[in-house]
């Protein structure tokens, strides 16, 4: 156990796979990761009775190694993973849940296919869809995906870098002589109206006869080819055809290009994170926060941009729990911006479902960003009150923003949490100086 707990301090604080080895390097379990470090890490704390399941406490006790895969983004961590199950099938992964109430992504066989999620029982059964079965062996269904939630996000990162069709009809399907099917209207030429999606841009204009059945082809194979995880072989496929577009002076297909490359490069995909640690917070977590008065105060360090730091703060019932503090070294953020910090802490932050809930989340600064957290809260469906604590010149406080009942009743409870932080991140960014110099 001490020799696992030394490895997983070394690994690193980045998106990928891990897994846990039993003897002879045999595969028991693999799982995804925001950070590798913190989420191998979670399977070791103190309540992991509470917070897994015996199958995965019974895993850990066999575990005799921890290796890893990194990746480059969290979306392409669950593909990873889902590739990997399937192809390994791990003892504890199995046990954890019934493979065939698994997800999968399933590609259709027709002149406009469909991108569908089907169970792994309705896809044996072929219940939802009408595959015959030589299509499975064309590699036209992606998976086992054990998290559906987490699933359902991923195609919308997807859909939003190539838009396809789901439910809509082509022009070609459409009966000219019905004025309505499937929730849609016909025009007098026989042409629907676009779909809701295709009016947000998820959809390619499938069922207003927008694009052609070989462009549609086109945006299917980019697809097969980002969920068989080859995303460096997709990128350069994109690379060659925007060169070529570029070449016969076609700059608008040249500029779309450009641009889907851009975002297969960056791609945000913090919601998947959140998405699967949100369902997950262990019965510790929320008895802690039943129990006790939980207040965890934020705050962000750095010298003009540079070495910038945040950290996590503790105040259980009035007094300072120090063994909970955290600290946080703030990635991709190159400019003064506390705002954009402060959000990428509380991101992180989210994904320790295994860290007790806090009653009340305090931060070092005004409405911009008492409002940031409260947007990221509102958009992971999280309800916690945000409160924040302005400064005067001294950096002393002048003045508490939030709800006034609850200023009122644990003023000294969030300035201490406060006044911790402001120290803790002080004393941690000197630190990172002192390293780096």
């Amino acid at each position: 156990m001490s020799s696992l707990l030394k490895k997983i301090k070394k690994l690193p604080d980045t998106p990928g796979v891990y897994f846990f080895l039993g003897p002879r390097k045999k595969i028991l379990y693999i799982g995804k990761a925001g950070s590798l470090r913190d989420r191998v890490r979670s399977y070791f704390s103190k309540d992991i009775a509470l917070s897994r399941s015996p199958a995965i406490q019974k895993m850990v006790q066999d575990a005799r190694d921890i290796s890893f895969q990194k990746t480059d983004s969290v979306l392409e961590a669950v593909i990873l993973e889902a590739d990997l199950i399937k192809k390994f099938k791990p003892k504890y992964n199995t046990q954890e849940k019934d493979d065939k109430s698994f997800n999968h992504v399933v590609i259709t066989k027709e002149d406009f296919p469909r991108i569908l999620l089907v169970r792994g029982k309705e896809l044996f059964k072929n219940k939802t869809i009408n595959l015959k079965s030589e299509i499975l062996n064309l590699k036209s269904v992606f998976g086992p995906f054990p998290q559906g939630g987490v699933l359902k996000e991923a195609l919308k990162i997807i859909r939003k870098i190539f838009p396809f069709r789901d439910s809509c009809i082509p022009p070609h399907k459409q009966h000219p002589n019905k004025l309505e099917n499937v929730g849609m209207l016909f025009e007098k030429n026989g042409f629907g109206r676009p779909c809701f999606n295709r009016q947000i841009g998820l959809c390619p204009g499938v069922c207003t006869g927008e694009i052609s059945k070989e462009e549609y082809a086109k945006t299917i194979r980019n697809i097969r080819l980002f969920f068989s995880g080859k995303k460096k072989d997709l990128i350069r496929k994109l690379q060659k055809e925007m060169k070529a577009a570029a070449k016969e002076r076609n700059f608008e297909k040249a500029a779309q290009l450009r641009n889907t490359i851009f975002s297969l490069k960056h791609i945000h995909d913090v919601s998947l994170v959140k998405s699967e640690n949100l369902l997950r917070f262990s019965a510790s977590s929320l008895r802690n926060s039943a129990t006790r008065l939980r207040v965890e105060a934020y705050d962000v360090a750095h010298l003009g941009g540079e070495s910038m730091v945040g950290v996590m703060t503790v105040v259980e019932d009035g007094e300072m729990n120090k063994s909970e503090y955290r600290k946080f070294k703030i990635r991709d953020i190159k400019k003064a911006n506390d705002t954009a910090a402060l959000k990428q802490i509380l991101e992180r932050r989210l994904e320790h479902y295994e860290w007790p809930l806090p009653k009340i989340i305090v931060v070092d600064g005004g409405k911009a960003q008492v409002n940031v957290v409260k947007k990221l809260f509102e958009d992971v469906g999280v309800k916690i009150p945000v409160v924040g604590v302005v400064k005067d010149e001294r950096h002393r406080p002048k003045n508490i923003l939030g709800d006034r009942v609850i200023r009122q009743k644990h003023e000294s409870a969030i300035l201490l949490a406060n006044a911790e932080a402001h120290r803790f991140a002080i004393g941690f960014h000197k630190k990172l100086l002192r390293k780096r110099t």
